[in-house]
């Protein structure tokens, strides 16, 4: 019989075929295929009637993992919010999708006044006699939605079947080889897209997932201690983790596989690393389901500029490079990276501009990227930049306009602009230049406060300048050009 196209079902098919083997460790506790199907059961069971939309505010924990497979069993689409973010774009994350209610913990409900919650603390035993409840997913059912930046000022939520989640579980295994023995770490905040790479393709091909606790984050030494323990055999992480890693002496022998997304990988991020592990470059928009294309980085030269290629198309997956009017360019000529096969997703929630999902003549739905890419005479894909102002900070999607909107929300603010500039590693920051309602009183600690409490921590500008009067070009806009650079000097390097 073939297994149904579902997240839930491809789990509880390994939850038949290795029940004793073990499925997921946290710091308190570690649970095998089969004990965290019982777990899932007794959450499952807990759940109001038939919901669409489940919020899901915990700590990465067993707990966690748990609750997220009983949000897919019942048919549900998850909505994954970390805790520490600001408690107004919880809010509208979880408003806009009009959860049904949000499994949390106690310790957060005061984040979450207003909304029915479900408490689901760590420790939580499966329940004797729970019935295994019947798996309402279908393949066409929603599995999740997550919120990255947005240019009109709001974050945008993507939503992403099960089909689209199983689909890149078979790409994964295809190249990766992820199997029974494998233990992957648990590293990504859940708002990002290589959470859904660390968790399901994981557990869904009867590995062990390791999710690392936040006291082992502290520094790389204590993250490698933890792998070395645990005997970790895949890391996949965003550029900057890398980066850390290759300053060490060496890494746990125990790590086969090492993966960089969510940003671009430079050669001097791997230089150590290369002769230890095998290094994969990988891309991919959250609107094609985690990652687009891989390349193996092990025996290849990096570009000219000392970045590695973005590789070929993912199993299932088709890229091509197209002009503005969605027609091919000429090999070697740059072109938008456009996105087609089982990994696109439905668009965005709400209501929302889906003008970057184009069905053509043949029926296939394209998602055009926004990046610019050249095609390489091996077949493998260069990128090169985006074609708007978005970039990446802390491997997370950012878009300057939404700060900018936020800013000028501020009270103190008369008008602002927020720039984004390149530091000496290549890494994006941003600058805010603003003109204060009241010169004398400005506080720049004040409006930062103001917009922490809809932006993550990453998306606050760190340089602030004021301004007596905004420069102008003689049509009226905002002259970035007048604009004093601000320039960061100091070369630094991020986990």
């Amino acid at each position: 019989m073939q297994t149904k196209d579902t997240i839930y079902a491809y789990f509880k098919k390994q939850v038949k075929e290795r029940p004793t083997a073990l499925a997921v460790i946290d710091g308190c506790r570690r649970l095998t295929y089969h004990e965290l199907n019982q777990l899932v059961n007794t959450i499952t069971n807990s759940f109001l009637p038939s919901p669409s939309f489940v919020g899901v505010v915990m700590d990465h924990s067993v707990e966690m993992v748990a609750s997220i497979l009983a949000v897919l069993k019942s048919g549900a689409a998850y909505i994954p919010v970390e805790a520490f973010f600001p408690e107004d774009r919880m809010r509208f994350m979880m408003n806009e999708c009009h959860v049904d209610f949000v499994l949390t913990h106690r310790k957060y409900a005061d984040k979450l006044q207003g909304f029915p919650l479900l408490f689901v603390e760590q420790g939580v035993q499966a329940e004797a006699g729970t019935p295994d409840l019947t798996d309402r997913s279908n393949p066409d059912d929603l599995a999740y939605i997550l919120y990255t930046s947005g240019s009109t000022g709001l974050p945008k939520g993507v939503m992403v079947d099960n089909r689209n989640v199983c689909h890149y579980v078979r790409a994964f295994n295809h190249e990766f080889k992820s199997k029974p023995g494998d233990v992957m770490l648990q590293y990504s905040v859940c708002t990002f897209d290589i959470f859904v790479e660390e968790v399901f393709t994981t557990l869904l091909s009867g590995a062990t997932l390791a999710i690392v606790p936040e006291n082992a984050k502290s520094d790389i030494h204590s993250l490698m201690q933890y792998v070395e323990s645990n005997k970790i055999t895949i890391i996949s992480g965003f550029p900057y983790l890398l980066l850390e890693m290759n300053k060490l002496e060496h890494i746990p022998s125990s790590v086969r596989l090492l993966i960089s997304g969510g940003d671009v990988l430079r050669a001097s991020f791997i230089s150590n690393l290369l002769p230890q592990v095998e290094i994969y470059n990988t891309y991919g928009p959250s609107e094609t389901t985690v990652c687009a294309s891989y390349f193996r980085c092990n025996g290849c030269k990096p570009l000219g500029n000392g970045t590695y290629p973005i590789g070929k198309a993912v199993q299932g997956t088709q890229i091509q490079l197209l002009d503005d009017n969605l027609m091919p360019v000429p090999h070697g000529v740059v072109g938008e990276i456009c996105i087609s096969g089982d990994g696109v997703s439905r668009g965005y929630i709400g209501k929302r501009e889906n003008d970057a999902f184009v069905t053509f003549p043949d029926g296939s739905l394209v998602y055009r990227s926004g990046d610019l890419g050249i095609m390489s005479d091996d077949g493998n894909l260069l990128f090169i930049r985006r074609k708007d102002a978005q970039i990446m900070i802390e491997g997370k999607r950012v878009e300057p306009n939404e700060v900018q909107n936020r800013l000028c929300q501020c009270a103190e603010v008369e008008s602002g602009v927020v720039c984004s500039y390149t530091d000496e590693q290549g890494f994006p920051y941003l600058a805010a230049y603003v003109v204060p309602r009241d010169q004398d009183v400005f506080n720049t600690e004040s409006v930062k406060r103001t917009m922490e409490k809809f932006l993550p921590g990453y998306m606050i500008p760190e340089f602030f300048v004021k301004l007596d009067v905004m420069p102008v070009t003689p049509n009226g806009k905002v002259n970035m050009k007048a604009l004093p650079l601000v320039k960061k000097h100091i070369a630094y390097g991020r986990v």
